[in-house]
């Protein structure tokens, strides 16, 4: 019994690591294998479905494809999950971060560290931190962190509240690996006590009534 489990385990990672490569980097944020009586149903989460779909949905039928051939799934049924805003997305963000530090290079980390973290500031998220690590242009350190705003890092809210992502860039000097942990904005933080503005509080005072004055005879 482990020891199927465990195969089926390689046989889904196996999958989900196909088809981020075959992809591309920036068009996948998650991917999940549900395992159904009427087969196996993969969920790709992506702000770019126009992308993932393709032409006439030619990519859906070359994954199919090779999904059923060389992975031997006998009813793959694929469903795109899109992602309304990709700045509240951890995955999207590292991604972008991480083209940016290809296409421009590790010299210009600085400024594409700032610039998303302005993005994020703008799209008012709760909180932010951007990690580079690896090959950057710096004497003192070989890591470098970007944070703004509020961010739970321990108990048990940080791994339900905050979502976290990584990504590597490929770039000529070396790898650089980056580390992205958000917090969205609609995100309820339990104990974060907000007091309602606009709201008077008056202390009211008990009237007490009037004694009334005997009459002299």
């Amino acid at each position: 019994m482990n020891k199927k489990f465990i195969e089926t385990k390689k046989k889904e990672f196996a999958i989900i690591e196909y088809l981020k490569n075959e992809l591309g980097k920036g068009k996948v944020s998650d991917i999940k294998i549900n395992r159904t009586p009427l087969g196996d149903r993969i969920i790709i989460k992506t702000s770019k479905p126009g992308l993932i779909i393709g032409r006439r949905g030619e990519m859906l039928q070359k994954i199919t494809y090779i999904l059923k051939n060389k992975f031997k799934l006998e009813n793959p049924q694929i469903d795109i999950e899109e992602i309304d805003n990709m700045l509240y997305d951890a995955q999207s963000i590292a991604d972008q971060l991480a083209l940016s530090m290809e296409r421009f290079g590790p010299l210009s980390f600085k400024i594409i560290a700032y610039k998303m973290l302005q993005r994020l500031i703008d799209a008012k998220v709760l909180g932010v931190e951007i990690v580079f690590g690896g090959k950057l242009p710096s004497q003192r350190t070989k890591t470098w962190r970007f944070s703004y705003g509020y961010l739970k890092k321990t108990g048990n809210y940080s791994t339900t509240l905050v979502k976290r992502a990584t990504a590597t860039a490929f770039t000529k000097p070396g790898t650089i690996g980056i580390k992205v942990l958000l917090i969205p904005p609609e995100t309820k933080i339990p104990d974060n006590i907000e007091i309602e503005k606009g709201v008077i509080f008056e202390e009211i005072k008990e009237e007490k009534p009037e004694k009334k004055k005997s009459k002299k005879k």
